[in-house]
């Protein structure tokens, strides 16, 4: 990434408390991405641990705290376990769509007010007190349609229609990227939440891709803590991408 540190500029952000560790405070580092070379500044700060949100590049700088660890499942390499084709057993009738091409090159994302009543009922009953759970529609509109690179929004519905969940999804040159899915907080189905997750890499093994940026694990967050099932799961860390489950 060093081509990019040098032309772009990096602002921190101020101290605020951790959403995930009690106690904690927060603080991020990001750039803004724009123009032709969005996408080659994105996959550069994917492999060096950032995450997009809108036209943003951002990573934890925390004082006195590294527990965020950019994770990414090998997905070439990926099994499901038994309790994971259970959940792909359960959901079998679920209906995806729009798909994207192969290329991620269609009609850009676009919000509605079925989904962000989803979004919304997911934030209350999830994440009551993260900053996201106060999001309007026009907060809501933005985390899906401001983006500088190629992104999809992939639907969850039953048979008849039903709107399940949404996946925010951004392709890379050898990746895909989850940006942020949610789910009715009511589903009957279980572990639909993972079963995004499993349609994701999927998704990308049918594209032959390498990886599939899950953002940060977290070990001591119960709703960070989940990514290390997706196996095997490479960590950034000092000495580069380094495997830590198989």
């Amino acid at each position: 990434m060093t081509e990019h540190r040098l032309a772009n500029i990096f602002y921190s952000s101020r101290l605020r408390p951790c959403p995930y560790l009690a106690g904690r405070r927060e603080r991020i580092v990001a750039t803004e991405m724009t123009g032709a070379s969005a996408r080659k500044l994105y996959e550069a700060g994917s492999s060096s641990g950032f995450r997009r949100s809108h036209n943003l590049l951002y990573r934890p700088a925390c004082p006195r705290c590294d527990a965020c660890v950019p994770v990414r499942v090998v997905a070439k390499e990926f099994t499901a376990t038994r309790s994971m084709r259970r959940v792909l057993r359960i959901n079998a009738d679920v209906v995806c769509g729009p798909e994207p091409r192969g290329d991620f090159d269609q009609a850009p994302p676009r919000a509605n007010q079925e989904q962000y009543q989803v979004f919304a009922r997911y934030q209350r009953a999830r994440h009551a007190n993260g900053a996201m759970n106060g999001m309007d529609f026009d907060d809501y509109r933005a985390m899906v349609e401001e983006s500088p690179v190629a992104t999809t929004l992939t639907e969850f519905r039953t048979p008849r229609g039903t709107l399940l969940g949404g996946l925010l999804a951004d392709r890379l040159g050898d990746s895909l990227s989850a940006v942020y899915s949610f789910f009715d907080p009511d589903l009957r189905k279980e572990g639909f939440g993972t079963y995004m997750v499993l349609w994701l890499i999927e998704r990308a093994k049918r594209l032959d891709l390498s990886y599939v940026y899950l953002g940060y694990w977290i070990a001591d967050s119960p709703k960070m803590a989940y990514k290390t099932r997706f196996r095997p799961l490479e960590a950034l860390g000092p000495e580069g991408w380094v495997q830590i489950t198989r």
